[in-house]
């Protein structure tokens, strides 16, 4: 590696259960508490990142997010506004399966969300957060939602935003992104 080779790593926390992500229903305005499971599994990420040290730790407004930062160990994580779940508009509360009814085949990186958000105002907001990140010299900590931060991640491989269809995010889980050889690189996702 030589000496001008970027080292530092971003860390993603999908936040913990909910009743609606426990039943797949969408989320993102609605702003719901952890369960009790969430809240459990939520303390034991504590732990999993006593070790690190973040030089900036950034969490969403909603409180699903910003109870999963406090339970982590991170009450003073910083709300960026940028890093709310993408805005499901009329589809908000319903399931994929019951909006398939309707519109075979749907998934929010691949149809339009009426009275949503578009992939171009989703990537628009989290290329803001990126920006936001790479101007910090050491490891990064964020605290969002599942459709957010496989968007960002996408964004972060400097892929299209509705390539985050790859990523696969579970609650409550960590995931780290970081640089190979001066290109952006995932290291773990969803542990």
């Amino acid at each position: 590696m030589t000496s001008g080779e970027r080292q530092d790593q971003l860390f993603l926390v999908r936040h913990g259960e909910t009743e609606w992500s426990k039943s797949g229903r969408h989320t993102s305005t609605t702003d719901l508490p952890l369960t009790a499971d969430g809240e459990r599994i939520a303390k034991s990420l504590k732990e999993r990142l006593a070790a690190e040290t973040f030089d900036l730790v950034l969490t969403s407004p909603r409180q699903r997010a910003r109870r999963t930062a406090e339970l982590a160990g991170f009450p003073d994580a910083e709300v960026d506004e940028d890093l709310v779940e993408w805005d499901y508009g009329d589809y908000e509360g319903i399931t994929t399966a019951e909006i398939r009814k309707t519109v075979p085949g749907w998934t929010v990186w691949s149809h339009p969300v009426p009275n949503g958000e578009t992939p171009a105002q989703v990537a628009a907001r989290l290329d803001r957060v990126n920006a936001r990140i790479a101007a910090i010299p050491g490891d990064v900590l964020v605290f969002g939602h599942s459709h957010c931060l496989r968007g960002l991640t996408a964004r972060w491989l400097e892929l299209d935003v509705t390539e985050g269809r790859h990523f696969v995010l579970n609650t409550a889980t960590i995931s780290v992104l970081g640089w190979e050889r001066g290109s952006p690189a995932i290291h773990h996702w969803n542990n």
